[in-house]
């Protein structure tokens, strides 16, 4: 009987896990190694503990031990945590930090101030490498072929690998690195801070140009780190792949490879980079209908449950109380456009574009979509797209901005909505769009990244696209307005469309077939 390849991810989240997920990271995290296993992998997973995992009922106390870090020994444990399902082939694990490192009260990430950006969490990501690191050398995962890293926060365990001699010995382990979003990159100093390189590894002999940040010698760069000493760089879809090997130019509205674009060019001239969709989970699919009068109860139970969460009313949630009771009190419903997401500059910033009429994208939208249509948004983030979003809601009847998150309501609006919002300004893979044509939902999306891999135009939704911001935002709306009259006019193609939507399949067995055969194989 052939031996199963033994693989190890490493990542900051686990959605396998209560409370494991911030983004897109943890539900690449949770259904990967299921795949894996399914296609004869043995898989383990570690992220690190943050006070959180290691209480889980049924955590397991496997091992501790000492790990070099900031110029010290300092003990770390490991635990064998249970996931929220069980799969045979998947082992989950998390290591406990010093406290110093981890502090109990920052959950998965920290918010540092903007002149130390990164601070806490590069030093908590760095010492859970170190710790990472040493487990392997400890056998903790078994005999290793693979060690597949997540972003940035896993990137110092390559750097340790290739110039740390204690660590020599995970040199024979392939290694990958898989880029979820290039625009966080996790910059530090190289010396003079207690969250720099040589705070954290102290005496660490290293080749400054292949790690150092492009914009800023004195600092490194994790991201480039990784890119530059794994084995394989894989990027979570085939269009993304090919975008970043040109150079950002956020003012005509391109985002590309962020500074990193030289280093993405050498890989790619190596044979080392390579795009591989994300899957969709579909087993999750509920195929539920519904009405204006429930997903109206469903709102109203949301809302109060945010609300509550506050002890002064939020004025984002006052005006989307009010304006769902003017959705509550229609008669009938046109158009339900619905978008789930993190309020961030690349999820909403051409809705924020000013159009030759001086009114924002989003309200122009809103003004063609019409009192008959209305449209909901749920998210959070930046403050200030946050008060954005707030100020339309409450000059435009038809828009209710839902600022926070619900699960229920996420799941409501990817089931009720008749045409799904997704305008990315860069996307590497996304999941929202998925989940919305799994239910049948079409998607108006911008055609990057994995928009442009998973939304085929007039087939299975919309895309548009663009040269410049103005243009990009001037063809959501053209796009949006084609969108419309076909729903209205043309009853039976909108409804082969959704159908097209439904049908298509984005497997996780297909991605797991391709990691075996393109980046874990050497």
């Amino acid at each position: 009987m052939q031996n199963k390849m033994n693989v190890l991810m490493v990542a900051s989240e686990n959605d396998a896990l209560p409370g494991g997920k911030v983004g897109g990271i943890g539900d690449v995290v949770r259904d990967a190694p299921v795949a894996l296993a399914e296609a004869g992998c043995l898989v383990h997973v570690v992220t690190p503990a943050y006070r959180l995992f290691s209480r889980l009922p049924g955590a397991d106390r496997i091992d501790a031990f000492a790990i070099p870090f900031a110029g010290e020994n300092h003990e770390v444990t490991l635990y064998q945590v249970p996931p929220k399902v069980a799969v045979e082939g998947v082992t989950h694990w998390a290591i406990e930090l010093p406290d110093w490192v981890a502090p109990a009260a920052s959950g998965i990430y920290c918010n540092d101030p903007p002149e130390a950006p990164f601070a806490t969490d590069a030093t908590k990501f760095a010492c859970f490498c170190s710790a990472v690191a040493t487990a392997i050398i400890r056998g903790c995962f078994g005999a290793l072929e693979v060690v597949h890293l997540h972003d940035w926060h896993a990137a110092m365990l390559l750097l340790l690998r290739q110039y740390d001699a204690s660590f020599e010995a995970l040199r024979g382990i392939r290694t990958v690195y898989t880029i979820h979003n290039l625009a966080l990159q996790g910059v530090r100093p190289l010396h003079d801070h207690a969250s720099s390189l040589g705070a954290w590894f102290p005496g660490l002999n290293y080749e400054q140009q292949v790690v150092n940040d492009p914009h800023a010698a004195h600092c490194i760069n994790p991201m480039r780190t990784g890119i530059n000493l794994s084995d394989k760089v894989h990027v979570v879809s085939p269009t993304y792949a090919k975008e970043i090997l040109l150079p950002s130019d956020p003012e005509r509205g391109y985002i590309g490879g962020e500074g990193l674009q030289a280093d993405l060019v050498t890989a790619q001239s190596q044979g080392k980079l390579v795009g591989i969709l994300n899957g969709c989970n579909y087993s999750a699919h509920k195929g539920q209908k519904w009405s204006k009068t429930k997903l109206a109860k469903l709102l109203n139970e949301q809302m109060l449950a945010l609300i509550a969460k506050h002890p002064v009313v939020d004025s984002a949630l006052y005006i989307a109380q009010q304006r769902i009771a003017l959705f509550s009190g229609k008669k009938s419903l046109g158009m339900l456009v619905t978008s789930v997401g993190r309020i961030t500059d690349q999820k909403v910033r051409l809705l924020c574009e000013v159009m030759p009429s001086g009114q924002s994208a989003l309200d122009e939208l809103l003004i063609q979509l019409g009192s008959e249509g209305a449209m909901i948004l749920l998210g959070s983030g930046d403050s200030a797209l946050e008060q954005f979003l707030t100020e339309v809601a409450g000059r435009r009847e038809n828009f209710i901005f839902v600022k926070g998150y619900s699960e229920a309501l996420s799941e409501a609006l990817y089931q009720a909505g008749d045409l799904f919002l997704m305008p990315s300004s860069f996307e590497p893979c996304g999941i929202s769009q998925m989940l919305a044509m799994r239910e049948g939902q079409p998607c108006l999306v911008h055609g990057v990244g994995g928009l442009n891999d998973t939304v085929k135009d007039n087939v299975s939704g919309f895309s548009f696209h663009g040269d410049s911001l103005a243009e990009q935002a001037a063809n959501m709306l053209k796009c949006f307005a084609k969108a419309k009259t076909l729903k209205q006019e043309r009853g039976e193609q909108w409804k082969e469309i959704g159908n097209n939507a439904a049908n298509e399949r984005f497997l996780w067995r297909h991605s797991a077939e391709q990691y075996i055969s393109d980046i874990y194989q050497a």
